[in-house]
């Protein structure tokens, strides 16, 4: 790749063609792999950071964990359901996205198997641009919520109706992001259903 696509890259914080490529030939050597096994792979070779729990405890286990190496004193998070969570580790949390916020605790749509990345709507981060999150996400997924595609994930939606505000991200970024948040840490507790 030669100076000036690099640069052009860097500056519109677009991956790479080697990294693309990259991502591309193990999508191809997953292809007939187990949906969850493929989005795992995918989504720790972009950036993220997978833990698969077997259960509720397992994941506050691992919520509490990441809270405390990560240094996390302060999430945003708006889902009652996570803020029960937050709750039982007694993490401090604000219902709405504040400056003193670093970290973001939310649901997802769809983890799409395909590139490893995940689908978020106005369900999961309100009215809120994704680059406006804080750097560190913590998102909290159930393995039924795992799609083939993108074009999957979209005819669910279709049929569920009324979701705005779609995004992705992936392993460290948002392909709508700006280049501020080059190092978002993206962690994904996959839940069993």
């Amino acid at each position: 790749m030669n100076l000036f696509k690099r640069i052009v890259s860097k500056l519109t914080n677009q991956p790479e063609e080697e990294e693309k490529q990259s991502l591309e030939k193990l999508g191809d050597s997953l292809k007939n792999a187990d949906l969850d096994y493929k989005f795992a792979q995918l989504f720790t070779h972009s950036g993220g950071f997978f833990n698969y729990c077997a259960d509720e405890a397992e994941a506050l286990q691992t919520l509490n964990q990441i809270l405390k190496i990560e240094g996390i004193s302060n999430l945003f998070c708006w889902d009652k359901d996570l803020q029960n969570f937050l709750d039982v580790v007694k993490a401090s949390y604000t219902p709405e996205l504040q400056s003193g916020n670093d970290a973001s605790f939310i649901t997802c749509e769809y983890l799409i198997a395909y590139d490893g990345r995940i689908m978020l709507s106005h369900n999961n981060i309100l009215h809120y641009h994704s680059s406006r999150l804080p750097d560190k996400i913590i998102i909290m997924a159930n393995v039924s919520q795992i799609v083939s595609n993108l074009n999957d994930a979209m005819g669910k939606i279709k049929r569920n109706g009324n979701i705005k505000n779609l995004t992705s991200i992936s392993g460290g970024q948002s392909k709508l992001d700006t280049s501020m948040h080059t190092n978002t840490k993206l962690f994904l507790l996959l839940l069993e259903d």
